[in-house]
């Protein structure tokens, strides 16, 4: 084979890089013929990802169940690696902010569109079965999903409604004490904490205050603001902002929430959630008012927030009894 002048160039190129490395190229390129060709199955280790799916019960549909939020956790995952993208960016600017937010509302897009995939892909009388295997486990206890959270806005705003007033120059020590899903896992007849969020805070609480000191002045409300100061066009970026806070703080758990309507409502008193979660005042966003960014909603649609939502989805369960 011709070595021609592109090949050479290469050659020279690696050279270059391993001499800057104090590294012996000829060793590299040995390893490299001696290495086996890369296979897709390998790359992605997909014999051990289709390996992780262990249902606790023999029902069938269990194994939907747990595909769906392995799935889940693969889009919080991306979410994520952009969320530190956006964080960790130096000289930060309008157009990477807006594309990488622009990629988590895609992210978010796929997993309130293809919740359906799960809801339809059950049977009732199965899921109320295999659903009392998995006490005290429950979605709740997703620490990405709260991760994501606290990168998109300043902590204060998801603290408990009835706190954030009061609580808006606190610490965040004290604000963290009453971020808002401390009060969705209380047990529905006496009020005091669950299991589920016993467990959820030994294993995550300090991670997330951690997390939440680091975004401080890297959350996404603080540098679209700083953006904003600078004089920067903003106006697609308030947009993608207006989407992620709506499928975040919206589409998402109302997406539970209808999920929920259909398997845990029933006359004349309501099954708790796996995790006992009181899931009627926890996850409609009318009651939580959980807004990212108030500065980009006037106060008519905050006052309004995910009402339309849930009245279109109570609607829609009436009129298919």
């Amino acid at each position: 084979m011709e070595l021609t002048p592109e090949i050479k160039q290469k050659i020279a190129l690696l050279q270059e890089k391993y001499e800057a490395m104090g590294q012996d190229m000829a060793s590299y390129l040995d390893g490299l013929l001696y290495a086996d060709f890369l296979t897709y199955w390998d790359y992605i280790h997909l014999d051990t990802l289709l390996s992780l799916q262990n249902p606790k019960t023999p029902f069938p549909d269990e194994k939907i169940f747990i595909m769906y939020h392995q799935i889940t956790e693969l889009y919080f995952k991306l979410a994520l690696h952009e969320c530190e993208q956006i964080a960790e960016q130096e000289n930060l600017t309008t157009d990477f902010f807006t594309a990488r937010v622009k990629r988590i509302n895609a992210y978010f897009n796929a997993l309130t569109t293809s919740f359906e995939v799960m809801v339809n892909g059950m049977e009732k009388e199965q899921f109320l079965k295999f659903r009392m295997s998995l006490l005290p486990a429950s979605g709740f206890q997703s620490g990405q999903y709260r991760m994501i959270e606290i990168s998109a806005t300043n902590l204060i705003q998801l603290v408990d409604k009835s706190k954030r007033e009061d609580l808006k120059n606190a610490d965040i020590e004290k604000q963290f004490e009453y971020i808002y899903w401390k009060f969705g896992a209380t047990e529905l007849a006496t009020g005091k904490q669950t299991l589920t969020l016993k467990q959820f805070i030994s294993k995550y609480a300090q991670q997330f205050l951690q997390l939440a000191k680091d975004r401080i002045n890297t959350n996404f409300s603080t540098l679209y603001l700083k953006l904003e100061a600078q004089g920067q066009n903003v106006s697609l970026l308030a947009e993608e902002l207006r989407k992620l806070d709506l499928y975040v703080n919206v589409e998402w758990p109302l997406s539970h929430y209808k999920s929920a309507v259909r398997y845990l409502e029933k006359d004349p008193e309501n099954i708790a959630a796996t995790g006992g979660t009181n899931w009627q005042k926890y996850l409609p966003p009318r009651f939580q008012k959980r807004i990212f960014y108030p500065f980009l909603w006037t106060r008519e649609q905050m006052d309004e927030w995910g009402k339309g939502w849930v009245l279109n989805v109570l609607n829609s369960l009436k009129n298919n009894k």
